[in-house]
């Protein structure tokens, strides 16, 4: 997440750290085919659903009245096309405005003011930029307009046939949510009602701890763990710094209180760091800073309706795609205090054959990293 003033300087790619996710998956149970089929969840269209040009089967075990999916369904998948949806950091001013040409995406800001309670529309396109870039309004409004671009994209010539064809996608912290909706694993309310409370739990978290974050420019994250462990050395155990956003080789977010991070920017250029630059945020994200919005997302992640995804949905958390909604609870739980691993997510999809990806919404700064990781990528930015 926040993502403007994390991508300054060439990247040079280099072998993701090993991930893991058994510590989430659900125990084997005695298993039957369940044929998949997309549809219109409480009469809402679904983003991505109209055709599905292949069928899937799921495995599955009925316990009592409850269908558990295999985790494991997705294990295997090999990515041809990407939908990449942005994370905090890529709003700006203006952004929804060509969304209003098209009637299904102006539809989704209207239904969207029912929930939020004030004019998200207003705010994208009008402002006031230090409103629009507070955490409580910034992630629904990246949310919306992210979802929008795809109804720009569906109301082009071909644009449903692209659609049909993306086999994998990934947000960018935030942008999980983003992708879990355009997947039908929930409707747009109920992913937007989860953003909307989000946000407010991480700003709620932030404000009662001073912290903040900080983007160490130029070295690999070894380097970067080396620099946090010697500003940890000086700072009490409240101000201790972690890295949070593994973003792409030579550039990481640190974060943590406020004199971990200023003990972050003093020793940076010692460890031959090019620059460092403080991140204008509300707090701590993805660290265990964050712990007190994880209770409140627990809670609200149970009393939401959440299916198997269509297609692989990659976690923030593990790189990896999850199909069990129990499962893909816990994963948006755990997101908010763990370190996002996009260097890894993006690595593995182009070593498995990616060969065609799209970002939609705001900003253009994941088709910037994957095209630095592979400069033969053929990355489209859709906007709203």
């Amino acid at each position: 997440m926040f993502l403007r003033s994390l991508f300054l300087r060439p990247i040079i790619l280099r072998t993701p750290l090993s991930m893991a996710a058994s510590s989430l998956v659900l125990p084997s149970v005695s298993l039957k085919n369940l044929s998949f089929s997309a549809s219109n969840r409480n009469g809402i269209r679904s983003f991505g659903l109209k055709t599905l040009g292949r069928s899937r089967v799921f495995m599955s075990a009925s316990v009592g009245s409850q269908t558990l999916v295999d985790d494991a369904l997705f294990v295997d998948y090999k990515p041809t096309c990407a939908f990449l949806f942005p994370g905090q950091g890529a709003q700006v001013v203006g952004m929804g405005k060509e969304a209003q040409s098209v009637a299904a995406a102006a539809d989704l800001y209207k239904r969207a003011n029912e929930i939020l309670g004030y004019d998200l529309l207003e705010l994208c396109t009008n402002g006031p930029k230090e409103k629009l870039d507070s955490t409580v309004v910034s992630q629904p409004a990246i949310y919306v307009t992210s979802l929008a671009a795809v109804e720009v994209l569906r109301s082009r010539d071909g644009g449903q046939e692209i659609i049909d064809s993306v086999d994998v996608t990934c947000g960018l912290s935030l942008g999980e949510y983003t992708a879990l909706a355009f997947t039908g694993a929930f409707s747009f309310e109920d992913g937007l009602k989860l953003v909307k409370l989000r946000g407010e739990a991480m700003q709620d978290a932030a404000d009662a701890a001073r912290g903040g974050m900080v983007s160490v420019i130029g070295l690999d994250s070894e380097k970067v763990q080396q620099l946090c462990d010697a500003a940890n050395e000086e700072v009490d155990e409240a101000n201790k710094v972690e890295i949070a956003n593994y973003l792409c080789t030579g550039n990481y977010a640190v974060s943590g209180g406020l004199k971990g991070i200023e003990a972050v920017e003093a020793k940076a250029k010692s460890f031959k760091a090019r620059m460092t630059v403080r991140l204008a945020v509300a707090g701590a994200f993805h660290t265990r800073f964050m712990e007190p919005a994880v209770s409140r997302l627990e809670a609200a992640l149970a009393a939401t309706e959440i299916t198997a995804p269509r297609i692989p949905v990659i976690s923030n958390v593990d790189a990896q795609p999850h199909a069990d909604p129990t499962t893909i609870k816990k994963i948006l739980a755990r997101q908010v205090t763990s370190p996002v691993q996009w260097e890894t997510t993006v690595k593995t999809l182009l070593t498995r054959g990616l060969n065609m990806s799209y970002e939609l919404g705001p900003g253009k700064v994941i088709a910037g990293i994957v095209k630095r990781m592979d400069r033969s990528a053929v990355v489209e930015n859709i906007a709203a």
